[in-house]
């Protein structure tokens, strides 16, 4: 390859660019915008010269040039005009760029006001006049133009084109994030802006831990209280639209009451799920596991049961990608059964363990032998705790393993999605008996009784004893 020549083209190239304008047209003299502008260059001569020289010079150069035979004064005219036509067409062409892009960096209001065929200014509320709060929802991708159009909907701002206006001039708009916003009504356009950029707007907003459940938890040794996702909901809920101080939420009771109606669908319950949701022994408890770990958005104005039916129905999308739906031909079980299998991975093991724990699982649900779970006895009694008494465990309830041989009736927390991905596709293995240790989380694995007796004698001293 020859790269002779390479720091000259750099060099032009360089000086190509310093010669053009925002859009890409060369404005230096000689270019096609400084000819049409100024005219053609006019030629300095060094020295006087006869008009015999100058005859003289025109002549050599048709004589160097090949010359058309027979062409027509006509055409020539006609090729004249033409090439005209084509340097005013190009001077638009330039000009119009260049009016774009003064609109763009004006804020758009020539752009909006002038290509809008709009002769007067955008409608825009006065201030000193806010009305209350309204909640407006930022979609992912949305542009300023539709964000501005619900806000006009709302009442938020007198139009959308005012809020555009404002959205142009604020660069912080950029950074504005999908989700619900508290924005005050009947306010400057600017004002909206401001209050859309600043993170204290945002609202239903939530996160929920990989094994959190529905309901409040009490720590039997230290007495701590463990919110459940109702009462993370409910906080998330509350806002201020008037102003006052003190905020409206949606109650941990009604939740309560709306995610125990009879009809599944109306809560957003997958076709997958219906039929064991349906015959749940404790109706409070029938939207375990359907809401998925991870953080939320969700609209605070909404009724309670529009927001429970938001929350499943989107958590049924993130289950059903992991491939909860066909993992069955793995697995053997169902999509409904892989995820209360997969809450218990999710309170029985540390991620490291997962994989294991759900091979365990499935190799008991296959001799069949009990699970024998303590973190299923803890679920009926509300308590959390790595141990439990002889009392507790000989408790019948439908999810104590172990009174009862299966799985329980529901999952007994919302697993992660890792915990789920490991019942689809477990460690291979004969497990069927594991142990935890220690507060680090150690566990031993093996196929023997007599072994895990050896492992439980390993137990780390207080570490089993129950706070009960």
């Amino acid at each position: 390859m020859n790269y002779e020549g390479s720091d000259r083209d750099r060099r032009d190239a360089r000086s190509d660019e310093a010669h053009t304008d925002p859009i890409g047209y060369r404005v230096d003299e000689g270019s096609e915008f400084h000819r049409t502008v100024h005219g053609p260059p006019q030629r300095q001569e060094p020295h006087p010269r006869s008009s015999r020289d100058a005859d003289r010079e025109h002549e050599a150069e048709r004589g160097a040039l090949p010359q058309e035979v027979g062409r027509s004064r006509a055409a020539t005219r006609k090729d004249r005009a033409a090439s005209s036509r084509k340097r005013r067409g190009r001077l638009v062409a330039l000009v119009l760029g260049l009016v774009l892009v003064v609109a763009v960096a004006g804020g758009a209001y020539f752009a909006v006001n002038k290509f809008g065929n709009r002769t007067t200014p955008n409608a825009d509320f006065t201030a000193g006049s806010p009305g209350d709060g309204v909640v407006i929802q930022v979609h992912p991708n949305d542009t300023a133009q539709q964000i501005g159009t619900q806000a006009a909907d709302k009442g938020v701002v007198a139009s959308s084109g005012a809020f555009l206006e404002a959205a142009l001039l604020n660069n912080a708009i950029t950074s504005v994030q999908p989700g619900f916003y508290l924005l005050a009504s009947n306010v400057p356009a600017s004002q909206a802006v401001n209050e859309l950029v600043d993170p204290a707007s945002r609202v239903g907003n939530m996160v929920i831990s990989e094994g959190r459940q529905l309901h409040d938890a009490r720590d039997v040794n230290t007495g701590a209280v463990k919110k459940g996702i109702y009462t993370l909901i409910s906080e998330a809920s509350c806002v201020d639209r008037t102003g006052s101080g003190t905020p409206t939420c949606v109650s941990y009771d009604d939740l309560n009451v709306a995610g125990a109606v009879d009809d599944p669908a109306a809560l957003g319950v997958p076709d997958w799920a219906t039929d064991r949701v349906e015959g749940v022994p404790d109706r409070d408890r029938q939207l375990e596991g359907l809401i998925a770990a991870g953080t939320w958005d969700f609209d605070p104005s909404a009724a309670p049961t529009d927001i429970l039916k938001q929350l499943v129905s989107e958590s049924a999308t993130r289950y059903e990608d992991t491939g909860i739906l066909t993992a069955g031909a793995n697995s053997g079980l169902t999509p409904y059964d892989t995820l209360v299998a997969a809450s218990l991975v999710e309170r029985e093991s540390l991620p490291q363990d997962f994989s294991k724990v759900a091979r365990v699982i499935l190799n008991r649900l296959a001799v069949p032998q009990k699970l024998e779970f303590d973190s299923t006895v803890n679920y009926s009694l509300d308590t959390t705790e790595v141990a439990t008494t002889d009392a507790d465990r000989a408790r019948v309830t439908p999810w104590n393993t172990y009174a009862s041989e299966g799985l329980p009736a529901t999952p007994i927390s919302s697993p992660s999605i890792g915990a789920v991905q490991a019942v689809e596709m477990p460690a291979d293995g004969d497990w069927l008996y594991f142990v935890t240790i220690n507060q680090a989380g150690e566990t031993l694995f093996t196929r023997s009784y007599e072994e895990h007796l050896a492992n439980i004698t390993k137990v780390e001293g207080g570490f089993l004893d129950s706070g009960r």
